[in-house]
């Protein structure tokens, strides 16, 4: 067993190398063991998945849904909905990680996301986050935390290095456009794709640009992965260039106009060095 308390851990910073922080700026993505010790994952998933069962509203079959929503459930802000994944999500731990491999004085919580990849789900198609969101600069990044040990059959997100910089496809939603546009494009470019097994305790964070994939689970439990995304604090909102980002303008930074900063009540500050 740990031998401190969750919450003592997740305020413990992890300490991490030139060589991580370098293989961030080069690649767009790192991925990190033992980011958590596996004891504290155990203690944060049950109320993690019992929020995703109680807050989710895709209940319609495998067969009958959309590319995107056979990729996964997904429910976010769960910090809202409880006090304990509030612990997590507010993780100064997690969160100095993604100051340091920004390399920004400090960062915001944009939103969390619980992403559940159900037994038969399918792919996620390639794409970039940063299409849905109204920011300023490049400046964000997101935790891609497992809650669980992840094989390959399992799906664990696949990265293209150095696609952080490519900007074709920028413009396109998670769909199967996407998947067969960039899937060509990225070849094409000889990307590197990076896919690895993630075992507990382990994290990626990937930058808002960088695109990424993820395989189907062919497993016979749910892939369950819970996500954080950060932004620079000082980061200002952009005016929205699709309905995708004029949406999430309205609902994850409420009260905010574009060229205001992205500070809205529902992005605090989780770490400032």
């Amino acid at each position: 067993m740990t031998t401190t308390s969750p919450t003592t851990a997740l305020d413990t910073p992890y300490e991490l190398g030139a060589d991580q922080i370098a293989a961030f700026a080069r690649d767009g993505f790192v991925k990190l063991s033992g980011v958590l010790d596996p004891d504290v994952v155990r203690h944060y998933e049950p109320e993690i998945t019992e929020k995703v069962i109680e807050l989710n509203t895709m209940h319609l079959p495998m067969a009958e849904r959309s590319t995107y929503n056979k990729a996964f459930l997904q429910v976010g802000n769960l910090w809202q909905h409880s006090e304990l994944v509030r612990e997590l999500v507010f993780s100064r731990r997690l969160a100095k990680i993604a100051a340091d491999l920004l390399g920004v004085e400090g960062v915001r919580l944009y939103h969390d996301q619980a992403l559940y990849k159900e037994p038969s789900g399918g792919i996620t198609p390639w794409h970039a986050d940063q299409y849905y969101w109204p920011f300023s600069s490049d400046r964000s990044v997101t935790i891609w935390l497992p809650l669980q040990d992840t094989p390959l059959e399992m799906g664990p997100l696949s990265f293209a290095a150095g696609s952080q910089h490519f900007e074709f496809g920028r413009d396109l939603p998670i769909s199967d456009e996407s998947e067969a546009a960039l899937q060509v494009a990225l070849a094409e470019q000889e990307f590197d794709v990076f896919t690895e097994p993630f075992a507990l305790g382990d994290a990626s964070y990937h930058l808002g640009w960088t695109f990424h994939h993820a395989g189907p689970n062919v497993g016979a439990d749910p892939r369950r992965v819970m996500t954080v995304i950060y932004m620079d604090a000082d980061m200002i909102a952009a005016e929205p260039a699709n309905e995708n980002q004029a949406g999430d303008l309205a609902g994850s930074l409420p009260g905010i106009k574009p060229g205001e900063p992205a500070a809205s009540p529902l992005n605090p500050v989780l770490y400032r060095g």
